[in-house]
């Protein structure tokens, strides 16, 4: 492992590759300033002053790693009451005990090892290592970690680097697995984080890291996935690179559906690891739909902006004739789309989010629209609904449906559609 690449960033602008320091970016899209997207406010909060921060999208030629150029400090992005739970719905929770045992099964991983979740959230990930018979431990800065911690997930409170990974490596002994589940592309510390987990682990042991995989985001045409959390957008190549660079092998990659099109990718700790067939065929892949192109992100940008016009045209339209149209779910990802749109409070009064929520009764950062729980639209039934985790549009609204909804929904990405 080299120790003289550095990989990490500090906040403010980016003037090179987060990954290979080249300055030799294309500029794809600028989307305006943005608020960081999962700092909601209080009704008090509505009267001060609000942080926002550029949100430009560039491309290295170098080593085609997708990325923002600017990053935020992450105390204020993880902030102690970040809203976020990975296991408030069973959707989620299915899924993350599936990657948990798909995970261990990949990995051949012996019952009684040691893993430890980097970013562990409330310990969702964790409960289906644990239910199989491992050893967990989490790291998460957030006040969520106390939620874990009340489950019986041991989760330390703090951001993860170099030196607690010599910490927990003293107290609990290396770990076979690590893994940052929607978490490594977030890190301004990239070099950091990957020497820590180096350290962490014990010979031969294994990194999984999940992402948003940056072919879906341009096929699906999903901007609103772009955020200040999300400093990275991965494809496979700058991925190699940045592992080896690091002192691990990139040995697989899962095509995965969470978040809209992800990515898991096993890297084992060391140089010169076998490496599954996946890794070229998903390369070759890339290639032949134009992620390693110009031309693809000019494409993209300009799909954006044609996107934004006809979402906003149409809202305005039904806002004129007098057609009521709320929010449905307040994902991170709905900030973008919100404030690039221009879909303030007189287009949606609110957003109807589930009971469990722990955004009810706050606003959205720079947009304010009040986030309500969802027994309002039911009561009301407005003529429609936009749902702004349209990734996961079907089952959502199969479940809206069974509850009594029966507003028309609007599904914005890739094409608005609008379901009866």
């Amino acid at each position: 492992m080299t120790d003289q690449l550095n990989c990490d960033v500090a906040p403010g602008h980016i003037d090179r590759c987060q990954i290979c320091g080249s300055n030799d970016l294309q500029q794809i899209i600028d989307l305006g300033y943005s608020a960081p997207c999962d700092s909601l406010l209080t009704k008090a909060q509505l009267m001060e002053m609000e942080r926002t921060y550029p949100l430009n999208l560039v491309r290295c030629r170098e080593c085609d790693l997708v990325q923002i150029d600017y990053a935020v400090d992450p105390r204020h992005l993880f902030h102690s009451e970040y809203p976020y739970r990975s296991g408030i719905t069973e959707t989620l929770r299915r899924n993350l005990h599936g990657t948990s045992r798909r995970v261990a099964e990949k990995t051949k991983l012996e019952r009684g090892s040691l893993v430890v979740d980097i970013g562990s959230n409330d310990g969702t990930i964790l409960e289906g290592f644990r239910d199989i018979g491992m050893k967990v431990l989490g790291v998460e800065p957030t006040n969520i970690a106390d939620i874990a911690n009340g489950k019986g997930i041991e989760t330390i409170k703090t951001f993860f680097d170099r030196k607690v990974a010599a910490d927990i490596r003293r107290s609990h002994g290396a770990a076979a697995l690590a893994t940052a589940a929607n978490v490594f592309a977030h890190v301004n510390n990239l070099s950091g984080l990957l020497h820590g987990v180096h350290d962490l682990l014990r010979d031969g042991g294994v990194f999984v890291t999940e992402s948003h995989y940056m072919l879906s985001i341009l096929e699906t045409l999903q901007y609103d996935s772009i955020y200040h959390e999300h400093l990275r957008f991965y494809l496979i190549k700058p991925l190699i690179r940045l592992f080896d660079d690091h002192g691990f092998t990139l040995i697989d990659v899962e095509q995965i559906p969470n978040y809209g099109g992800s990515i898991r990718v096993y890297a084992r700790k060391g140089r010169g690891a076998e490496r599954s067939r996946e890794i070229d065929r998903l390369i070759a892949v890339e290639r032949s739909r134009g992620a390693y192109e110009d031309r693809t992100y000019s494409d993209f940008a300009n799909n954006v902006r044609v996107s934004r016009r006809k979402l906003r045209s149409l809202l305005v339209q039904l806002n004129d004739a007098g057609k009521k149209t709320v929010g449905i779910g307040c994902p991170g990802r709905a900030v973008t789309l919100l404030t690039y749109c221009g879909l303030t409070l007189d287009l949606l009064p609110y957003i109807a989010e589930q009971s469990s929520s722990l955004k009810l009764g706050l606003y959205t950062p720079g947009t304010h629209i009040p986030v309500v729980d969802e027994a309002v639209m039911f009561e009301e039934q407005p003529e429609y609904g936009l749902i702004l985790s349209w990734h996961y549009a079907d089952p959502i609204v199969a479940s809206l449906r069974k509850k009594g909804l029966k507003s028309k929904v609007i599904v914005p990405l890739p094409e608005i559609r609008i379901l009866e």
